[in-house]
C-alpha cells in the first residue's frame, strides 16, 4: 500500500458514496425540459453540483449569466445549439462545452429529437434556484410542460440572490 492510499484509507469521508439508478432522483421541470438533480453541494460539501438535462426539440433556456459558477456539457444524446458569447455552438453526442463565469449564454434542441446532456456546475449552489423556479417532476416520463408565465416571473424574482442575469430573449 502506498502513502497515498493509506492516508485516505484511513480518512474519514464527510460524504457518503452516492448510486442513482436510471430514471430517478430528484427532478423538476423547467424551460430547457426535465433536470435530473445527481449530487447535490450539500452532497459534496459545496464543492459541485451535477445534473442531467432531457430537452425535447425546440426547448431550450433564455439568455443568462451565471456570476458565481462555471457551467460544463457534456452532450450525452442529440443536438444543442448554443449561442456563448456572440458566438453559436452546435453540440452533438460525445461533445463538451465550458462555460466560463460571466459569459452569455443560452442552449436550444434543434434537433428532432431529444437531447440528453451532464450538466456539471462548480461550486455547487445553483441547485436551489432550480428548485425554488421549476417545477417538481413527479413522471419522469410525461410529456414536458409548457413553460408558464408565473415560472418566468419566478425566475426573475429569485436569479439575483443565486448570482444569475436573465437576459432578454436574443
Amino acid at each position: 500500500m502506498t502513502l497515498r492510499t493509506q492516508a485516505t484509507a484511513s480518512t474519514p469521508h464527510a460524504n457518503p458514496a452516492k448510486h442513482v439508478p436510471t430514471g430517478t432522483g430528484t427532478a423538476y421541470w423547467g424551460p430547457g425540459g426535465l433536470m435530473t438533480f445527481l449530487i447535490t453541494s450539500k452532497e459534496s460539501g459545496g464543492a459541485i453540483f451535477v445534473s442531467e438535462i432531457s430537452v425535447a426539440p425546440g426547448r431550450g433556456t433564455v439568455p443568462h449569466i451565471h456570476r458565481q459558477e462555471d457551467e460544463s456539457f457534456r452532450l450525452l444524446e442529440g443536438t444543442l445549439t448554443m449561442q456563448v458569447g456572440g458566438n453559436t455552438i452546435t453540440a452533438s453526442a460525445g461533445d463538451f462545452i465550458l462555460l466560463p463565469r460571466g459569459i452569455a449564454h443560452s442552449f436550444k434542441n434543434t434537433g428532432d429529437r431529444e437531447a440528453k446532456a451532464l450538466v456539471i456546475i462548480t461550486p455547487g449552489g445553483l441547485e436551489g434556484y432550480f428548485a425554488e423556479v421549476f417545477e417538481p417532476a413527479t413522471n419522469h416520463s410525461a410529456v414536458p410542460p409548457s413553460d408558464t408565465k408565473e415560472m418566468m416571473d419566478r425566475a426573475r424574482a429569485v436569479a439575483p440572490r443565486y448570482g444569475l442575469e436573465l437576459l432578454p430573449p436574443a
